[in-house]
């Protein structure tokens, strides 16, 4: 693994500046030795029930993937068809669920985290660069660089963002049919005026996540 000298700034606040090409930190990465680039991010941090699912993509160089961005600036229909389309494309991909028990044991925080580290394990080969979403690192020894709004500045994480996003909204739809009364089907879980209310008229479900408030 190459090693970068301590004081290289990999990506300088300045970098942040001109990052409107949607692999400029892959081919930043690449400048600074690194070849195996891989995006991360997770779904489901919010809602009041149903897990959180992270997801890990190594793009090859030159792959273009027009049409995926971040998850949440993509219609259900757009991010189902750019699912099958990214799994194809990539030279890797991992998916991780992490239940609604773990996050009530040990907080979303890291629930997230964890659901991050497991995706990034189940990669074939495994990557020797993360560029990652949000404000916090994998729990892992590989060097990585984290990125605010990630999933709209790097092509690598809006990709995990799709995975991610489309595995947790099937895994919500199968909770529906086990539990229609609360409509997950709809709003995945999280805390919409209609799901409240389905609360307040049953109470929790199996699924729900305890430790968050609105729930009890």
């Amino acid at each position: 693994m190459p090693t970068p000298p301590k004081n290289l700034s990999l990506f300088p606040e300045s970098a942040y500046l001109a990052a409107d090409e949607p692999f400029y930190f892959e081919d930043l990465a690449r400048k600074n030795g690194y070849s195996l680039i891989a995006g991360v991010d997770e779904a489901g941090r919010g809602p009041l029930a149903g897990p959180v699912v992270a997801s890990a993509v190594i793009l090859p160089q030159g792959v273009v993937l027009d049409g995926t961005r971040d998850s949440k600036q993509m219609s259900a229909a757009a991010r189902d068809q750019a699912f099958p389309l990214i799994q194809s494309e990539a030279l890797t991909s991992g998916i991780s669920v992490i239940s609604h028990k773990y996050i009530d044991e040990f907080n979303i925080l890291n629930a997230s985290l964890e659901a991050m580290r497991q995706a990034v394990l189940a990669l074939d080969p495994q990557p020797d660069f993360l560029l990652v979403d949000g404000v916090h690192k994998v729990p892992l020894p590989v060097r990585q660089w984290c990125i605010k709004k990630g999933d709209s500045l790097s092509r690598s994480i809006s990709a995990a963002s799709v995975l991610a996003k489309v595995y947790r909204d099937r895994i919500m739809a199968g909770y529906h049919q086990m539990y229609p009364a609360y409509g997950f089907d709809r709003h995945k879980g999280y805390g919409t005026a209609s799901h409240l209310k389905a609360l307040g008229q049953y109470g929790a479900c199996p699924v729900h996540r305890m430790s968050f408030k609105g729930v009890i």
